[in-house]
């Protein structure tokens, strides 16, 4: 009688690893966006408690702040972990806020159109970029850095040339009653913060024409554009195949093009999209003072990126995440506010800004290497 032979023991496929929840939270890029903001509002908590900055005024200041630096934020870090880098975004920033004021007060069209027009305008400067960057194979930060000479020579020169000044007022007039425009410069939420003051929940005014009323008398478009771009920007990334793309795009785009991933498209999208979030941002600046200057958006680009970086992406694409992003969005609005309200030497600012970018960066690169192995 012949003996059967025993089957064969399965073999474990070493690429499929189980992985603790603790070990999966370590990894995670926002740890050191997370960590930060601990660290930051726990400084401000012991030496501004009694400032104002936690006051209902207090916190729509430094929400404010951060707002602006999320909205950029997001459109960094989509670009940044797709691999590209956009340092032309401050520019953008300025260039867009002057072709509103061109457009709506200097040749009179009308404000919502001249929106439209400048958004059509700069989403069209972002795509070229993108459209440079894949066709040449040049470096995306010296293409953009390009543009941003480019986009700041224009955004000074066409002011100067038209109106003879580098600042065009004029604009909340020409935006009255103009339903586009209270997208970017209206509030949200007034009558239920009016209730909040009648209950006593907010501070109010004691005396004057607006007595009774609520301090803070409603949300900043500003922040809702910042909250609505962030959900846009974590779900896109994290819930759809396009989301998948970038991280493939960045990671490795020769092995993603293997595979059927339409690069060079992820990449020029996230160029528009980026130049898209400074749009907004300069059509929200605009719609606050009622003016545009030739100076708005100096050095946003490396704010935008600092931000992106406490947030956990890296610097070579392929990781990263938008709720990281905002963490290092916050983490910049609350300290340069709170430097303020604790009574700091203001140019102390860069300072601190500095050691949180560098001990964010340290604790996210450490704990990946440590949980994964990497050298």
């Amino acid at each position: 009688m012949v003996a059967s032979n025993p089957s064969p023991t399965p073999v474990a496929d070493e690429r499929i690893k189980e992985r603790s929840s603790l070990r999966k939270a370590l990894v995670r890029p926002e740890l050191g966006g997370m960590c930060g903001t601990v660290l930051v509002f726990t400084f401000f908590l012991l030496t501004a408690f009694d400032s104002g900055m936690f006051t209902s005024q207090g916190i729509l200041n430094w929400t404010l702040v951060s707002a602006q630096f999320a909205i950029i934020a997001v459109g960094a870090c989509l670009l940044m972990i797709s691999g590209e880098f956009d340092l032309s975004m401050g520019s953008m920033i300025g260039f867009a806020g002057m072709m509103i004021a061109i457009f709506g007060v200097t040749l009179g069209w009308p404000i919502w159109f001249a929106i439209i027009v400048t958004f059509v305008l700069c989403i069209g400067i972002g795509a070229l970029n993108g459209y440079i960057v894949i066709k040449t194979g040049l470096p995306s930060f010296i293409v953009t850095l390009a543009l941003l000479f480019i986009l700041r020579g224009f955004t000074i020169f066409l002011p100067q040339t038209i109106e003879r000044k580098t600042i065009i007022g004029g604009i909340r007039d020409v935006a009255e009653g103009d339903w586009i425009a209270s997208l970017f410069g209206g509030k949200i939420l007034t009558g239920f913060f009016q209730w909040l003051g009648d209950i006593g929940v907010i501070a109010t005014f004691e005396r004057g024409v607006k007595a009774g009323q609520p301090i803070v008398d409603g949300v900043p478009m500003l922040v809702v554009w910042a909250i609505g771009l962030i959900i846009f920007g974590h779900i896109l990334l994290t819930k759809t195949r396009f989301g998948n793309w970038i991280f493939a795009a960045g990671g490795d785009a020769q092995a993603a093009r293997y595979v059927g991933v339409p690069v060079s498209r992820v990449k020029i999208l996230m160029f528009m999209f980026t130049a898209f979030c400074a749009t907004v941002f300069a059509t929200c600046q605009v719609m606050e003072f009622g003016s545009a200057g030739a100076d708005r958006g100096v050095l946003k680009e490396f704010e935008a990126i600092i931000s992106v970086v406490i947030g956990g992406a890296l610097l070579t694409g392929g990781y990263g995440s938008v709720l990281g992003a905002a963490l290092g969005a916050l983490i910049f609005g609350v300290v340069q506010q709170g430097l303020f309200f604790a009574g700091v030497e203001s140019s102390l600012f860069r300072v601190f800004l500095g050691i949180i970018l560098l001990l964010a960066v340290v604790l996210n690169t450490y704990i990946r290497r440590m949980i994964t192995g990497e050298r």
